[in-house]
């Protein structure tokens, strides 16, 4: 039997910790092989809670070596082995040409070969363009890494075989643990077009797949500590008990798009369900 891989494709550097770290932890100490496709190095974002253009900011260049730094850290603490951190426009995602985008990830999918993907939902949980984007690209990738006459254009990936893999997941928070981040944070809104989007709860019966991540809490509390330039943003959480952490990371949700070896209503407690031997 093949090694268990699993593969996210998210969007920004701490998308991987806060979204799904104790699931990346939790599979990585049990021995699957995980890996990371970022979409952008986060450049376009404040740098310890300084606006971009403030005397305190380093500007998008130095902020984007910050962030991959960060990330590369992060990763470490979660056990993530393989990062690929791709060179897209951080607020800009979704002008991304699609066809480059597709064939970035396919090329990633395709080197990897994970049986399992895990990304954004498609509203991008809260509304934020660059979730919503890098959820449609990572979906249409999958398709075309399978396909043999979809054509990967960056060298080497040019010339690996096409690869299917068997499950995707959507991160897909209930109602419960969207309460707990946004006591812990704040409530996530993204302004878009002059339209607030705010966060969208996932219906209980709709969550496929919950994962027990107890006993990683305290890992994942070391990735999302890595990420330093963005600690404002996170500085409630250095006063959470212990107790809190757990509620925070110590379960996560997903939403089985799609699977080619199970199905059914019945809860999954692990991803790789009809895939073991």
């Amino acid at each position: 039997m093949p090694p268990l891989k699993l593969m996210a494709v998210l969007a920004h550097p701490d998308d991987e910790s806060l979204g799904v770290g104790g699931t990346l932890a939790k599979y990585s100490a049990e021995g699957v092989e995980t890996s990371l496709v970022t979409a952008t190095s986060g450049q376009s974002g404040r740098f310890r809670g300084h606006r971009p253009g403030s005397p305190e900011h380093p500007g998008s260049a130095a902020l984007a070596r910050i962030r991959a730094s960060e990330l590369a850290a992060a990763a470490t603490a979660l056990g993530v082995g393989d990062v690929s951190l791709l060179d897209y426009r951080d607020g800009s995602l979704d002008a991304a040409d699609p066809r480059r985008a597709i064939a970035d990830i396919a090329g990633h999918i395709r080197r990897v070969r994970p049986q399992v993907v895990l990304t954004f939902p498609p509203d991008g949980a809260y509304g934020h363009p660059d979730h919503i984007a890098v959820s449609q690209f990572a979906q249409a990738s999958i398709v075309a890494a399978a396909d043999p006459s979809f054509a990967v254009p960056d060298g080497g990936a040019a010339r690996l075989a096409p690869h299917a893999v068997s499950k995707l997941y959507y991160i897909a928070w209930p109602r419960a643990i969207w309460t707990a981040y946004e006591e812990a944070f704040r409530e996530l809104v993204a302004t878009v077009d002059g339209i607030e989007r705010r966060s969208t709860a996932w219906p209980e019966w709709a969550v496929t797949t919950v994962i027990d991540t107890r006993a990683h809490w305290e890992t994942v509390w070391r990735a999302v500590s890595c990420h330093e330039s963005q600690t404002t943003a996170y500085e409630r959480l250095k006063n959470l008990s212990p107790a809190n952490h757990e509620v925070l990371w110590g379960v996560q949700s997903f939403y089985r798009a799609f699977s080619l070896v199970n199905g059914g209503r019945q809860l999954e407690v692990d991803l790789f369900e009809g895939l073991r031997s």
